[in-house]
């Protein structure tokens, strides 16, 4: 997948993607739109919240994020789209995370997930009250899982 920017409509496919399958999940939208911004897409890659994507592969790639979540994790685009959503946490907080997983999975959704992740240079933070949802296709097959999240405390 390519940078965001004007010349791919900010990934549009891939934000209808993620806002159609919280809109059908939570019966919200991910965002009001920005006028300052003009779209959606473009409101959503410069929201000052983080929204992430993964995919549907064995070991979940991510697959999308915005800025606010690139320079939280501090990757680059190309280095947070090929890094395994797994190391996105401590080994010691994986098994957490997988049990969210699959609370994600069965359920479609939570919004109060809490847990530490890992910048680029290993330091932690604690992320607050996160919604995360499963990505649904147009025929409600399972097509991945995202987090939107706009509190993190630095430990």
């Amino acid at each position: 997948m390519k940078y965001p920017t004007e010349n791919n409509n900010f990934l549009s496919e891939h934000i209808g993607l993620m806002n159609n399958s919280y809109r059908k999940l939570l019966g919200a939208e991910l965002i009001q739109e920005n006028k300052a911004h003009e779209t959606l897409e473009k409101s959503l890659f410069y929201a000052p919240f983080v929204i992430v994507s993964h995919n549907t592969a064995e070991d979940p790639v991510f697959n999308y994020a915005n800025l606010a979540a690139l320079e939280l994790f501090g990757f680059s685009w190309d280095e947070f789209i090929r890094l395994p959503s797994r190391l996105s946490a401590e080994p010691v907080h994986q098994l957490e995370r997988d049990k969210l997983l699959a609370e994600v999975n069965r359920k479609g959704y939570i919004d109060d997930y809490q847990g530490i992740r890992l910048t680029k240079t290993n330091q932690r933070f604690l992320i607050k009250n996160a919604v995360v949802w499963n990505l649904l296709d147009s025929d409600g097959r399972y097509a991945g899982q995202a987090a939107r999240f706009e509190q993190w405390q630095f430990l």
